[in-house]
């Protein structure tokens, strides 16, 4: 086994969160990270309809599933295939194309949730770069998609990208913060941006 995957395990067996989320039931420690957030801020309530971009393994929508009964609705989407889910729409897909719209039925959402991250190669300036890609459709997805006074969470990484995101984050919301959970790692560049109040919604055919 090589010293970064020995590396992995350990951390993992000694991390609080990721033995929590086992016996939870969660599929990861991710859980936490949202559970965190919407102990503060409330994002999730009966009877919301979420999407969840750049889903699987799928605890967030776990998370939200729980949190939106009853008579809530949670859509999942991403590249990779995501198990089935009680309580959630499972879709195979890019988050930059239209399946989770289609999913929608015309419907718009409550919360829009992004804790995606792209395949890392290791570079810290180009993973930040698709990082930022991939926060700026999700942003275009809540202009689509999002109820004008919905929430939307996405994950931020702290590096050069960091404030263009931000700023184009503030342009499409009229308010936004920033959160750092206690289940994101001290050490990690990792944070969450909080926006509210879509200021600019797509306009439609």
């Amino acid at each position: 086994m090589a010293k970064s995957s020995r590396q992995w395990l350990h951390r993992q067996s000694r991390d609080p969160y990721a033995r929590r989320a086992r016996e939870a039931g969660y599929r990861s420690r991710a859980a936490f990270k949202l559970l965190g957030i919407d102990a503060k801020d409330r994002l999730l309530l009966p009877g919301m309809t979420v999407v969840d971009l750049g889903a699987a393994p799928g605890s967030w929508s776990q998370v939200a599933a729980g949190k939106v009964r009853p008579g809530g609705k949670v859509i999942a989407i991403d590249l990779l295939e995501i198990a089935p889910i009680s309580g959630v729409t499972v879709l195979r897909g890019d988050i930059r194309e239209g399946a989770a719209l289609t999913a929608l039925r015309g419907e718009c959402a409550d919360v829009v949730l992004c804790d995606v991250s792209p395949n890392l190669s290791g570079i810290a300036a180009t993973d930040q770069a698709r990082s930022a890609e991939l926060a700026r459709a999700a942003i275009e997805f809540c202009r689509r998609a999002l109820k004008p006074q919905g929430a939307f969470l996405v994950k931020a990484f702290q590096g050069a990208e960091f404030a263009s995101v931000l700023a184009e984050m503030k342009r499409a919301f009229r308010e936004v913060t920033v959160r750092k959970p206690a289940a994101s790692r001290g050490e990690s560049r990792e944070t969450y941006l909080l926006a509210r109040g879509l200021l600019c919604p797509a306009k439609t055919a």
